[in-house]
């Protein structure tokens, strides 16, 4: 059989096979093949099928539209929703909030109230400070010292504060060191405050000591800049005590 008689395949195969190699390979591998002209597209369907899937297309779409989306943090600034009303600027409506602080610090702190020390850190380390009244007794801008109020908003770098005067001050956490007094029990003086001296100090806060003995107070100290965490954030977060250079 000439080359011209010969498939195409077979004239290929006999260029580089001796003629017995040739006939073999042609018939075993080529020949005899099947040839799937579809190997991977997905059996035919029929109408009913196709009906099935695209109401449940359909369905699912109208449950993504009915759902609505939550707003980005943009379209929550330019709505508003931060902001504190004007009629809402007065101190003695957050009088009862600082009330309620009070019991929870109580709370978590327990016993610790009249000790301190370590045990005590760690628990402010993770309190949550709407409601607090704070001061500033130290900044790096002198104007904020001697600010004092209740805290409405604490953020992750600022605190928002509301003065007696009606006035929302906002403070940044850095470079500050803010003052929070904490009544051991309502009416009431307990030996053994925080007042007394070796006040605990780390990185989020220290223990400071109260003008004297008995005085029924928990006065702690609370380092802005090692405060920089958002009240979810520090919940769950874990401080470590190290030394302090700006001390």
């Amino acid at each position: 059989m000439s080359s011209k008689q010969q498939p195409v395949t077979q004239a290929l195969l006999a260029r580089a096979h001796s003629p017995d190699t040739a006939n073999r390979l042609f018939t075993d591998k080529i020949q005899h093949r099947t040839l799937h002209l579809r190997p991977s597209s997905p059996p035919p369907t029929n109408d009913r099928d196709a009906r099935r899937r695209a109401r449940q297309k359909a369905l699912e779409q109208r449950k993504k539209a009915l759902k609505p989306k939550p707003l980005s943090a943009r379209q929550r600034r330019k709505l508003g929703l931060y902001d504190v009303p004007k009629e809402g600027q007065k101190y003695a409506i957050y009088e009862p909030l600082h009330s309620l602080w009070l019991g929870y610090i109580r709370e978590i702190l327990g016993n610790e109230i009249y000790t301190g020390g370590t045990g005590a850190a760690a628990k402010l380390a993770s309190a949550d400070f709407h409601g607090a009244e704070v001061e500033v007794v130290r900044s790096g801008c002198v104007s904020r010292v001697g600010i004092k109020g209740i805290v409405i908003k604490d953020s992750r770098f600022v605190f928002e504060i509301i003065t007696k005067r009606n006035q929302i001050k906002t403070v940044p956490k850095e470079g500050t060191i803010f003052r929070i007094v904490v009544p051991a029990k309502d009416g009431e003086e307990k030996d053994g405050a925080a007042g007394q001296e070796g006040g605990h100090k780390n990185e989020e806060e220290q223990d400071a000591q109260a003008g004297g003995g008995g005085t029924g107070k928990f006065v702690f100290e609370l380092l802005g800049e090692q405060f920089q965490y958002r009240p979810a954030d520090r919940a769950t977060k874990k401080f470590k005590t190290h030394f302090l250079k700006d001390l």
